[in-house]
């Protein structure tokens, strides 16, 4: 059974690549114009207007927006995923965690191909490959956990109050504001630093950053924790698809 739920993920994963390509002019370039047109924008009113962005902001910036671009995208098109195919549902039988999980995997093939391209900017821009590098799964490992259970939650929850879809997008423009996205968190007063400090996302982008910039190696105990938070999270979304699962065929479409 799990074998064929792999390979159903898997086989599902490359038809939507394909179908994606064919029906869209920019595809994958739209994950590497996206962010370089935020990076200008936030580049020209944090650095160039207010003068907040300091030494190094642009590679500070198109590391944020990468990263980002590639989490919303993940919890947006998981967390549809099951609304967006209830038809299907009605006509074949399926385990469900095989949509949000296809369109999961497609952002992470996508992003794994913009990643090595920022690597390689950043490599020209001077930030070249250093030992911390190899803290870098389990870093993005933890980033993905994080958007995989978001959008598990989301996806289970979509079907039954479909105007999520319009709560989200706003939530996640605060929340990525409320990131580290566009300014580091050792600039942020004190009592306010100690409660941004509790975002996972803040955490890990901080992490990241760390390691590409300054060759710094993350924190082991906080990304520790930041990993079982991020597990929990995941596992929780798993059983509330599995949960609701079998009311979604039970839902006009």
């Amino acid at each position: 059974m799990r074998l064929h739920f792999l390979e159903l993920v898997w086989f599902s994963t490359y038809a939507e690549l394909r179908a994606e390509r064919s029906r869209s002019y920019l595809g994958l370039a739209w994950w590497l114009v996206e962010p370089a047109l935020m990076m200008a924008a936030f580049w020209l009113v944090f650095d160039r207007i207010l003068g907040t962005g300091g030494p190094g902001y642009l590679p500070f910036l198109l590391i944020g927006l990468v990263v980002w671009q590639w989490l919303k995208s993940s919890v947006v098109h998981a967390g549809q995923a099951i609304w967006q195919n209830l038809a299907l549902i009605h006509q074949v039988r399926m385990p469900v965690l095989v949509f949000p999980f296809v369109h999961f995997l497609a952002d992470v093939i996508k992003f794994g191909v913009v990643f090595v391209l920022l690597l390689a900017v950043l490599w020209l821009a001077g930030y070249p490959p250093n030992a911390a590098y190899l803290s870098l799964p389990l870093l993005l490992l933890c980033m993905a956990l994080c958007a995989v259970g978001g959008g598990l939650l989301l996806a289970a929850l979509m079907p039954l109050l479909p105007d999520l879809r319009f709560v989200v997008e706003q939530l996640l423009t605060v929340l990525m504001f409320l990131s580290g996205v566009v300014f580091a968190l050792e600039r942020v007063p004190a009592p306010y630093a100690e409660w941004l400090a509790w975002n996972p996302v803040l955490m890990l982008l901080d992490a990241l950053r760390g390691v590409l910039l300054h060759g710094r190696w993350p924190d082991w105990m906080a990304l520790l924790r930041v990993a079982a938070s991020a597990l929990a999270l995941a596992a929780v979304g798993v059983v509330c698809v599995q949960r609701l699962a079998p009311r979604y065929p039970k839902i006009a479409v």
